[in-house]
């Protein structure tokens, strides 16, 4: 979610120091939660600004472009591959030992899902198949 706009937080701190109503009022007011209104005049008091945080960054990276491609190579080869086969794959390949969680959001992150083979022929457990997102909302 974005962060709000700089304008909209500075027309709720005047609001609430000009005394336009309760931080309450001034919240629904906004269209804003209460707790936000408490966060900016906490802000402002601390800080002396109302701009947003810079976000926190998040957890680094278990597969760099180099594996992520050899992922997307693996699919290639052998889109019916399962999570622990590429999983495997991926560790003996790019000497990588990633959770099957990490392959399933790799994929996600290239545009890969899982997708049932209609067609007469099974592909592997199951019957599924690695293919792009585009391709699942208008294949049938």
């Amino acid at each position: 979610m974005a962060a709000y706009s700089l304008d909209l937080r500075e027309r709720i701190v005047d609001a609430v120091e000009r005394g336009l109503g309760t931080r309450s009022e001034v919240a629904a007011m906004f269209g804003v939660h209460e707790s936000f209104v408490y966060k900016l005049l906490r802000q402002k008091r601390q800080r002396g600004d109302l701009a947003p945080l810079p976000h926190g960054g998040g957890a680094e990276a278990k597969l760099n472009e180099d594996q992520l491609l050899l992922l997307a190579d693996l699919v290639a080869k052998s889109p019916d591959a399962t999570l622990e086969q590429l999983r495997e794959r991926i560790r003996k390949q790019a000497r990588v030992e990633v959770s099957i969680p990490t392959i399933w959001r790799a994929l996600d992150g290239l545009g890969l899902s899982r997708k049932k083979v209609r067609s007469g022929r099974r592909s592997g457990p199951g019957g599924t198949s690695w293919v792009p997102k585009k391709a699942e909302k208008t294949g049938r």
